[in-house]
């Protein structure tokens, strides 16, 4: 069994280099055993990538592979200049009357050694925005790990040289019960968005615009006996602008990788037609780079049923940066009427739910309009 691990182990780190039958053969060395199976083409590239990291871990064992994560992470983060550096930004609301609600982080860097702050956040609240410290991490790691290099293997130590502190009790350390069901979908993209501003302050050649800061959540379905249904989905919007272009438009950000439901599978499945489905003209800010546009995506009802809505970016738009102008907010409206970001409506047969996205901030100061 041991031989036959090796074995497989061997086949797979020269996958790359094998012909067409090892191209498309899949190895799983865990179980001693090598199974030949026909891969799609659109997958070899992943499956190889797979086989080599399996690789790593036998031969090199863990405790040196999170060496190794440690000192390319060390190495771009040292490229940081020290300092303390603050922003602050807000989520437009809790879906419980609470309103701009406050995010504050202070990002110290001592010599590639990073320290991360939440003092001063908003303490948790009576809506479902709250965020499990987990979630306001993996937000953190997200942002830093975009500073490294292409080939830092995903492990702990990556992260070794980044600390944490936020008050327990905040909205961003929450305690049970505190609801927090939008702390994964909204909040997360808001700690983003703090995380990169403050980063815009020692390096903001490397930091783009906010993007549209929501997953812009839908939710929808009825319990009437016989012809009961459910669906939920995310929408896009659009990305924030930066030194090397502008956002691009119509996209998911971030700390999500949704994709939305065919409108032809929408249509067949569920009691829903789409009325309209585009970009969002003029909604990406102006900058030297604009941000890039949202989305407009329109429903009409032709059974009633219960909607949900969970949204940010309506009140407070994507900011730019380095005099690139703010993304316009989003905007949800039943039948031609503005909804607040975070609600639940019964609708009718013949209503019709329009959810407009946010669009990107830009990046520099527009030249046409100076």
């Amino acid at each position: 069994m041991i031989a036959l691990g090796l074995f497989a182990n061997r086949l797979a780190s020269i996958c790359d280099e094998m012909g067409a039958v090892l191209r498309n053969t899949a190895f799983h060395p865990i179980s001693g055993i090598a199974w030949i199976i026909p891969v799609p083409s659109s997958m070899r590239k992943e499956n190889c990538a797979h086989r080599r990291s399996w690789v790593s871990v036998d031969f090199i064992g863990m405790d040196e592979l999170n060496a190794y994560g440690q000192r390319l992470a060390q190495a771009a983060l040292e490229k940081i200049p020290d300092g303390r550096y603050a922003f602050t930004d807000y989520l437009d609301d809790d879906g419980q009357n609470q309103e701009h609600i406050p995010l504050q982080v202070i990002v110290t860097v001592d010599h590639g050694r990073i320290s991360v702050d939440f003092a001063g956040t908003s303490q948790q609240v009576a809506g479902n925005v709250n965020c499990p410290m987990s979630v306001a991490a993996a937000a953190v790691y997200y942002v830093f790990r975009c500073l490294m290099p292409a080939q830092t293997p995903a492990c702990a130590g990556v992260f070794r040289n980044i600390v944490l502190h936020a008050p327990e009790g905040c909205l961003v350390n929450a305690r049970y019960p505190a609801a927090v069901a939008a702390g994964n979908v909204e909040t997360s993209t808001r700690v983003v968005d703090v995380i990169m501003g403050a980063l815009a302050h020692a390096i903001p050649d490397q930091m783009a615009a906010a993007s549209h800061g929501s997953m812009n959540n839908l939710a929808m379905g009825s319990a009437v006996t016989g012809a009961s249904w459910d669906y939920y989905e995310t929408i896009g919007g659009g990305m924030g602008a930066g030194r090397e272009g502008g956002g691009i438009s119509a996209v998911q950000t971030h700390m999500t990788n949704t994709l939305n439901t065919p409108v032809e599978v929408l249509e067949q499945q569920y009691p829903l037609r789409i009325r309209r489905y585009e970009i969002r003209r003029g909604s990406g800010a102006k900058g030297e780079h604009r941000g890039g546009e949202g989305l407009v995506r329109e429903f009409e009802f032709l059974a009633d049923a219960e909607v949900s809505l969970l949204t940010e970016r309506r009140q407070l738009a994507p900011w730019g940066l380095a005099g690139g102008e703010a993304g316009r907010p989003g905007r949800n409206l039943l039948n031609d009427e503005i909804l607040p970001p975070k609600c639940h409506r019964h609708v009718v047969v013949g209503d019709v739910l329009c959810i407009e996205t946010p669009g990107g901030g830009g990046w520099g100061k527009d030249s046409l309009s100076s």
